[in-house]
C-alpha cells in the first residue's frame, strides 16, 4: 500500500482472475512499478495453482496488500464483489490479472474522473503482445435501442467496441478525454458512490457481457462514462495456456456459464432474442476453440485430414468435459457462492 500525506482522492485496486493464472506476476510487477498515484491493493484470488498462491502471499506480505484467497474458482463478478465489499474508498480500480499498466496510468483516470466527474473512466485498452501497441477498446457504445412496426415492439442490444484491432500509433494522436458508452473490465475506475444506487455487480452474470450490463445500469442511474486515452494499459491473453491454467479457463469460458448470461441479460432487460442473441449460442465455446482445441489440432502431423479428425475428436471431448465441469462446479460451489469459504490476509 503507498500513503501520502497530500488530501488526494483515495483509491483501491482490486485485482482478479480473468481467465488464467500464469500472467500474475509480470501483471502485479507492473502495476507496482509503474503506479506513482497512492492506493491500496485488494488482490482477489480464486482458486490460483499453489506456486501462484505462494507467489501472491508473498508479495501480500512484501507489499503490505490485503489478500483474500478462495480455494475454489471464482467467476468474475464474484470475484469482484468480494473485493468491493472490503474498499472504503471514492474510487475502486477493477483491473484483471493478466493486464500491463503504464506509467501515468492510474494519475490519468484519477485526473479524468475529477475533472469531468465522471462516474467511471476508462483507460486505453490494448491487447496481445508486444505491449500497447494494438488497440482492444477506445471507448464504445451500449444501451437499448426500441424498435416498434404495428403491434410488435423489439428491445435489441446495443454493444459497440471503438478503435479494437487498430494501431495505438496511428489512433492515440486522434484520440482525446471524451464522454463515452462503453467501460470494459480489463481495467476501469469506478466511483464508489454509484454502487450505493445500483448494488453490487450482477452475479449471475457468470462470464460475459457483464461490462456492458454496468454501463447500462450506470448510465441509466444518471451516470456518465470517460475515455481517458493518456492512461494506457495492455490486456494479454493467451494462448499459450499451461496445464495449471486449463481447468479455470474452460470453466470460466463453459458454454454453461456463457449460455446462462446472455439468458441473464435478455430477461434483465427484457430484450428481444434476436440474431445478437443467435449469433451468440451458435458460437458457444469459440474461445475454447481458439485457445486449446486449435493449438492442439495444429501439433498433430497427420495431414488436414487426420488434424481434421483430429479436431472432431477433440471437440467431442471438450464438449463432454465442459459438461462434466461446470456441473460439479455448481453442485459444490455455484449455489454456495453466498457463503464463501474465504481466506483473508490483511496488512496494515
Amino acid at each position: 500500500m503507498n500513503s501520502t500525506t497530500n488530501p488526494l482522492p483515495k483509491v483501491t485496486i482490486i485485482v482478479s482472475p480473468r481467465e488464467r493464472f500464469s500472467y500474475t506476476r509480470e501483471s502485479l510487477e507492473s502495476i507496482y512499478e509503474h503506479t506513482q498515484y497512492p492506493f491500496q491493493l485488494i488482490y482477489v484470488d480464486g482458486g490460483s495453482p499453489r506456486h501462484i498462491q505462494t507467489y501472491i502471499a508473498n508479495q501480500a506480505t512484501e507489499k503490505q496488500f490485503q489478500l483474500i484467497r478462495t480455494d475454489h474458482y471464482l467467476s468474475p463478478n464474484h470475484a469482484r464483489n468480494i473485493g468491493l465489499r472490503q474498499a472504503n474508498s471514492k474510487y475502486i480500480v477493477f483491473i484483471d490479472n493478466d493486464v500491463v499498466v503504464t506509467p501515468n496510468w492510474l494519475n490519468a483516470m484519477v485526473d479524468c474522473a475529477e475533472a469531468t466527474n465522471a462516474t467511471i473512466v476508462s483507460p486505453l485498452v490494448c491487447q496481445y503482445l508486444p505491449l500497447h501497441t494494438e488497440v482492444h477498446c477506445a471507448g464504445g457504445e451500449t444501451g437499448i435501442k426500441i424498435e416498434t412496426k404495428g403491434d410488435t415492439t423489439r428491445r435489441r442490444i446495443i454493444e459497440k467496441i471503438y478503435k479494437q484491432g487498430r494501431k495505438v500509433a496511428e489512433v492515440r494522436p486522434q484520440l482525446q478525454r471524451q464522454q463515452t458508452g462503453l467501460a470494459e473490465f480489463h481495467c476501469m475506475m469506478v466511483r464508489q458512490e454509484i454502487f450505493d444506487k445500483i448494488g453490487l455487480l450482477d452475479e449471475e452474470l457468470l462470464n460475459t457481457k457483464e461490462h456492458v450490463d454496468l454501463c447500462m445500469l450506470v448510465t441509466e442511474a444518471g451516470g456518465t462514462i470517460y475515455l481517458e486515452p493518456d492512461s494506457l494499459v495492455t490486456y494479454v491473453p493467451g494462448p499459450p495456456l499451461e496445464k495449471s491454467d486449463l481447468h479455470y479457463y474452460m470453466l470460466r469460458w463453459s458454454n454453461a456459464w456463457e449460455l446462462a448470461s446472455l439468458q441473464r441479460l435478455r430477461d434483465k432487460w427484457n430484450l428481444t432474442e434476436d440474431e445478437y442473441f443467435k449469433n451468440k449460442y451458435k458460437r458457444l465455446g469459440w474461445r475454447r476453440e481458439m485457445t486449446i482445441i486449435s493449438p492442439l489440432t495444429r501439433k498433430v502431423p497427420l495431414g488436414k485430414l487426420g488434424s481434421k479428425i483430429t479436431g472432431k475428436i477433440l471437440h467431442i471431448a471438450d464438449k463432454n468435459l465442459n459438461n462434466f465441469l461446470t456441473h460439479r462446479y455448481a453442485q459444490k460451489y455455484l449455489n454456495k457462492h453466498k457463503n464463501p469459504a474465504i481466506k483473508s490476509q490483511s496488512s496494515p
